[in-house]
């Protein structure tokens, strides 16, 4: 096992829409400010209002804006920045090549039911799929191809986000990307899936 102390990694959770990808990505983020490190997360929504405007939801479109913020990841790891991408990426291959480009790559499947994410809907998007005003959503009439060989496997239905969190570090640490100190001892068992948005 190799120790990367400060140098960068990136961190990219895949799943499908309110599965808790964003609200994982977020806690990551602010504990790993609180201990001084640098750390960018690239918001899925967010990068397809900036970065990849304009494209829509072929797997075409899909796999450019997963190269897109590969290649933002990319550029940031090797700058020693910690790089955390929440980002449906529903398709293997785009996953795998963007494994291959970054190098220092932890793959997170934040795995959820799907009923549990149509339950959760907080950015409503599935009650338009069933209005027929959205097409081609993950999950739904478009296809999700569950990682094989993920670092982690996070179910969000299962556990709370605290939990989910320190199982995170937990892995970090082992695979080197973190010092031993940023495991806490285990969390106490909560709600499952609370406070889990998207």
């Amino acid at each position: 096992m190799a120790t990367h102390g400060n140098s960068g990694f990136t961190l990219w959770f895949t799943g499908l829409s309110g599965a808790g990808k964003s609200t994982l990505a977020r806690a990551v983020e602010q504990r790993l400010r609180a201990r001084g490190r640098n750390v960018e997360v690239l918001d899925g929504d967010e990068v397809r209002t900036h970065l990849s405007k304009g494209l829509g939801f072929s797997r075409e479109d899909r796999d450019t804006n997963i190269k897109r913020i590969a290649f933002v990841c990319k550029l940031l790891t090797r700058n020693g920045v910690i790089c955390i991408s929440a980002a449906i990426s529903p398709y293997r291959e785009a996953r795998e090549w963007a494994r291959r480009e970054i190098g220092r790559f932890v793959e997170v499947y934040v795995k959820c039911p799907l009923e549990v994410c149509r339950a959760r809907d907080v950015k409503g998007l599935y009650r338009l799929v069933d209005e027929g005003k959205i097409k081609n959503f993950t999950g739904v009439d478009d296809p999700y191809e569950e990682p094989e060989r993920p670092e982690l496997v996070i179910e969000t239905d299962r556990e709370t986000p605290e939990q989910s969190v320190a199982r995170i570090f937990a892995k970090l640490v082992e695979l080197g990307y973190l010092e031993p100190d940023f495991v806490e001892e285990a969390v106490p068992a909560g709600r499952p899936g609370e406070s889990l948005a998207s």
